[in-house]
């Protein structure tokens, strides 16, 4: 969930800034012997500071890149849905960058049972917390939080082994910015934003989420990339008096609307933490504003619960003190090219689905594929970026169907549905068959050793 959005940026560090002032020629004489068609040096500006773009700018920065990240916000984002990794591309992947035990140390301690309930509050059928919680299940914001420390942790604590010395370079982080035009030209491209002043970076990466600003700036406007799936998700923190409104997990169910409540135990030591809702509504009706504005998107929310049963009326009721509200269509982004010269886009601004489409664990693997091709890549950019998209869209592609189908499976249209739902819920060969199809997926990508084969590299030439 957002912050309150005041404009002030505010400075990670300067390293990027003195270093962007330094003559070309300077740097590439550090790195090597003489002129190298890819200074190591190169700048690469980030926009989103979630998930994706401090996995990138951690990359980047131990291959030797300058990695700058802005983030409109004004500082990392809290709140928000808890997130889960699973298969072992997405582990292996965590544990090279050296963030596995860190994320385990801050687990949920993994999903709960769901129990869909009839308007009395009985029990209908039960998800399990496979079907949620992954391998490995933490806060979106916690997961944040360690991205963008680990980032900007010394490059000597984490090296890749091989690096030359002075190779490794500090991400630097804008918060409170946002990028406003990008101008490509034959050597960078040319970034102006809301508040900083403009610079020229090397290549522009989008990590910006489905809403990608650098998507629109640099492809075009996001109804020519961005397909609303028919749904809509929103989500809130409980008051303190609705706290037996969260006691148990369990979601109430009408065609085409579903309402859950429950609490996650690692916020349970949280001050004033009473639980969340969740929610999910069909609607082929465009709520894009009631996203931007915090009363249009309560009202927008309540409108979808008029008349529901169960304590549906008493839970829409606790919107009115709540301070931030998750609100988003179920939207999935087909983008053709990820790429356009200098600029490239990552994660969900690549290939989102809002719910259902690995799409976290899919931003990880994308900035260790993206960073490792640029880095083998001796600065030849569009080959970078084309083995990039050809390792990636195939994995991609099939987690976004999880995508697809999320907000049919949780809030069916039809009554025939729901109760076909439930059946099926209620069938540990239908579980256990739906839970092979989610192996089956998470399994469906080998990742190459970037670091092992950078190091490589770096030895070869030197």
């Amino acid at each position: 969930m957002t912050h309150d959005m005041t404009h002030e940026m505010t400075y990670g560090t300067a390293t990027g800034c003195e270093e962007a002032a330094r003559p070309e020629r300077d740097r590439d004489r550090e790195w090597g012997r003489g002129r190298r068609t890819a200074p190591p040096g190169r700048s690469v500006l980030i926009s989103g500071a979630s998930v994706a773009g401090p996995a990138l700018a951690y990359w980047l920065g131990r291959y030797g890149f300058r990695p700058t990240v802005v983030e409109l916000a004004p500082a990392l984002r809290g709140g928000g849905f808890a997130v889960d990794f699973r298969g072992t591309a997405q582990l292996t992947v965590l544990a090279r960058m050296g963030v596995l035990d860190d994320i385990r140390a801050h687990s949920t301690g993994g999903g709960e049972p769901l129990t869909f309930i009839d308007g009395q509050g009985r029990p209908l059928a039960v998800m399990p917390p496979e079907f949620s919680g992954g391998e490995v299940e933490i806060l979106r914001s916690e997961l944040s939080r360690i991205l963008h420390r680990h980032s900007l942790t010394p490059p000597g604590a984490h090296p890749i082994p091989g690096s030359p010395p002075g190779g490794p370079a500090t991400p630097e982080y804008l918060f409170g910015d946002s990028v406003s035009s990008l101008t490509e030209t034959a050597d960078g491209v040319h970034v102006t934003f809301e508040r900083g002043a403009p610079r020229t970076f090397d290549l522009v990466i989008g990590a910006d989420g489905l809403h990608s600003t650098v998507r629109r700036l640099a492809f075009g406007p996001e109804k020519d990339f961005v397909r609303h799936l028919g749904y809509y998700v929103a989500a809130w923190d409980l008051p303190e008096d609705a706290a037996d409104l969260g006691a148990r997990p369990v979601g109430y169910g009408e065609p085409g609307r579903l309402a859950t409540v429950g609490r996650t135990p690692r916020r349970s030591g949280e001050r004033g933490y009473a639980g969340e809702a969740f929610c999910v509504f069909a609607s082929e009706e465009e709520l894009i504003p009631g996203r931007r504005d915090p009363r249009a998107r309560k009202q927008a929310i309540a409108r979808a619960y008029e008349g529901a049963g169960w304590r549906t009326p008493e839970l829409i009721a606790t919107l009115g003190q709540a301070g931030d509200v998750y609100f988003d269509s179920i939207s999935r982004a087909d983008v053709p090219r990820w790429s356009t010269g200098r600029i490239a886009l990552l994660g969900d601004a690549a290939h989102g689905a809002t719910v259902g489409g690995m799409g976290t664990g899919s931003a990880i693997i994308g900035a260790y594929v993206l960073a490792g091709e640029l880095a083998l890549a001796e600065g030849d950019h569009h080959t970078a970026f084309d083995r990039y998209e050809r390792t990636l869209r195939p994995y991609v592609t099939r987690c976004q169907q999880g995508g697809r189908g999320a907000g049919e499976f949780l809030a069916p249209a039809t009554r025939e549905a729901l109760d076909a739902r439930n059946a099926a819920l209620n069938s540990p060969a239908a579980v256990a068959a739906m839970l092979q199809q989610g192996q089956d997926l998470s399994a469906a990508l080998t990742l190459d050793d970037y670091p092992a084969q950078v190091a490589a590299a770096v030895r070869a030439r030197w």
